[in-house]
């Protein structure tokens, strides 16, 4: 089929270093040519852009996720926007699957909230709307001065777990931590099956408090005795609150990076008798030596989204399995440039997803 020419349809689609295969997806099932652009870096490592066609009156669609060169992908898609920006473009919306830093969403101790000076800099940059795939946060959105779509990759999983594992009927779903039980239990509801939560953490002493100054008086100080005594956090073992005997287990999670706590829960599912182990998350950064863990762990099965490239990953663990999102990608993007409505792409899909 013959592909239109952006002259004619009025949309541009550009694209980073980041995931050069998702943005090809993409391309080719919206019958799109890619643009002409050319994103590099000098020498002395500035990034720098070069727009080889007219983006004058054009809806603008910027590509780029995270990747393991996260700075260097932030940088490009800043420099991709303003460039847009000054020739003129009507409208620039950025598609990010995977948001980096969305992490750095709270303070910790004396740090940043990074993720907002991000989301300022993608406003101040010049963009307009921004679409990405199940944020670390919901409240993310709030730190965008600009309208954010946030999709969810929950009907694709859904699919994939009816469709792959053929007894998914006799399995329970595991929260990894108490706080993505609202997650485990929208799964949970819709495959109608049983919930379970893995309860206590891995000792982490830089998220402890003990080693916060804030929480530490100064030397030489007199104590005032009628402030009640504080206590530090004190983080119980791993345990699991649920019965997962002779069952399935499938974590559900949005990020799986180091994949050190995806390997602790595994195993403290397989002692209390689960018999298989999925482990199901958005966004696969698996950073580090993530997939030598897993693939040496008791998981069975690791299913992720395209958000992220892994090819290498997928090189270095066989467990590693993809499941591909640029369908609903390129129908936000068909929408948006045609102003239809999003609420299709958001149907049956609860707040907790």
């Amino acid at each position: 089929m013959p592909e239109r020419a952006d002259a004619s349809s009025g949309m541009v689609l550009l694209t980073g270093n980041s995931h050069p295969e998702l943005a090809k997806m993409v391309s080719e099932r919206l019958e799109i040519r890619l643009g002409e652009a050319t994103v590099y870096n000098k020498t002395n490592r500035e990034t720098s852009v070069d727009i080889k066609q007219s983006v004058r009156g054009k809806h603008v669609f910027i590509l780029q996720s995270g990747s393991k060169n996260v700075n260097n992908d932030v940088m490009e898609l800043l420099v991709l926007i303003y460039a847009c920006k000054t020739s003129m473009s009507k409208t620039i919306t950025v598609v990010m699957p995977y948001l980096p830093y969305s992490k750095q969403c709270r303070m910790l101790r004396r740090s940043s909230i990074a993720m907002k000076l991000v989301a300022e800099m993608i406003c101040k940059a010049g963009a307009s709307r921004l679409v990405s795939l199940d944020l670390y946060k919901k409240e993310i959105q709030g730190f965008f001065g600009i309208p954010v779509d946030n999709l969810r990759a929950s009907p694709f999983f859904l699919q994939h777990i009816k469709t792959n594992i053929p007894d998914y009927k006799n399995a329970i779903i595991v929260a990894k931590s108490p706080g993505v039980m609202n997650k485990a239990t929208s799964y949970a509801d819709r495959l109608r099956l049983g919930v379970a939560v893995i309860h206590g953490e891995q000792k982490d002493e830089e998220e402890s408090g003990l080693e916060d100054g804030r929480q530490s008086p100064p030397p030489n100080v007199t104590s005032y005795d009628f402030l009640p005594a504080q206590e530090s956090k004190q983080k119980p073992p791993l345990t699991v609150v649920g019965d997962v005997g002779g069952r399935i287990a499938i974590m559900v999670d949005d990020i799986i990076d180091d994949a050190q706590s995806f390997v602790a829960a595994a195993e403290v599912l397989k002692a209390r008798g689960a018999y298989k182990i999925y482990v199901i998350a958005t966004h696969g950064v698996l950073s580090s030596d993530a997939p030598a863990l897993l693939e040496a762990s008791p998981i069975t099965e690791v299913i992720v989204t395209n958000t992220v490239p892994h090819d290498l990953q997928k090189m270095r663990c066989h467990k590693i399995k993809t499941v591909d999102v640029s369908l609903m990608i390129c129908e936000a993007i068909r929408r948006i440039f045609h102003n239809e409505s999003m609420g299709t792409l958001f149907r049956d899909v609860t707040l907790d997803d």
